[in-house]
């Protein structure tokens, strides 16, 4: 039985929407679990350590969510210990070439689909399943953030193993060096956005972007895996919400 309902909801062309989480609490996780499609734990740049990550994996598959995870770097034991313990997809940053989306293929998926060494208790202790229906639940996505890695987006997509990419726009545009508050840095910007979404779609990959939210854009040009916020800030605009539910008692 297929337990990742957000890698179905996008093999069946239907977005994803998560939040990538930072601030290190599990109990966080588990609250925001109940609410979105998946939630990723950012090891790479948040405050989240092996073991604080193993306890924000149980929270959410017991609040009856999706954990995936941002690894720190394209790494076996970085890719492997993390899936190991019960994350259901990762994140690679910074991939540039074909090469390197082959290490993270071999990283992430079992033989004969990689080279992932076998152990862990994590997922099997909920999901009594195989290597190859671990290898089939996993979602592997490799992070396009670099003016190189936009270049070489289609032989890094094409790699068999990688299920879609997650575009970090603010490291793609300090690698392009582009003025975003320009029209001429904006339109450069949005536009290798674009070719990687467009690259995506063409080799049957899923197309993904880090975007703040509330942003519409790049779903409607067809990412599938959108980071549409942070802990910090639902939390933040939870609190604004409900400060404002008041407002008539708080005179200014």
């Amino acid at each position: 039985m297929k337990v990742n309902r957000a890698k179905m909801r996008m093999q069946d062309g239907h977005a994803a929407l998560g939040a990538v989480l930072g601030m290190g609490s599990a109990q966080v996780a588990e609250a925001m679990a109940r609410h979105l499609d998946f939630l990723l734990i950012d090891a790479q740049h948040g405050n989240w350590n092996i073991e604080s990550a193993w306890e924000a994996f149980r929270r959410v598959v017991g609040a009856g969510g999706i954990p995936l995870v941002r690894v720190f770097q394209n790494d076996p034991f970085a890719i492997g210990s993390m899936l190991d313990r019960g994350a259901l997809g990762i994140v690679v940053p910074m991939v540039e070439t074909a090469d390197e989306a082959h290490a993270v293929a071999d990283a992430a998926r079992y033989g004969p689909r990689g080279r992932r060494s076998v152990g862990g208790g994590g997922m099997r202790s909920w999901l009594p399943v195989g290597n190859d229906e671990v290898n089939d639940e996993l979602f592997v996505a490799v992070q396009i953030e670099t003016r190189r890695g936009v270049e070489n987006a289609e032989s890094i997509l094409s790699v068999d193993g990688i299920d879609g990419c997650w575009i970090g726009p603010d490291d793609l545009a300090l690698s392009m060096d582009v003025d975003r508050s320009t029209d001429e840095g904006r339109r450069e910007h949005e536009e290798a956005i674009r070719s990687v979404i467009e690259t995506a779609q063409r080799v049957g990959k899923i197309p993904g972007i880090a975007t703040p939210g509330p942003n519409n854009q790049w779903l409607e040009a067809g990412c599938l895996f959108v980071t549409v916020g942070s802990d910090g800030s639902c939390i933040g605009r939870g609190a604004a919400a409900t400060m404002s539910a008041y407002s008539a008692y708080r005179p200014s």
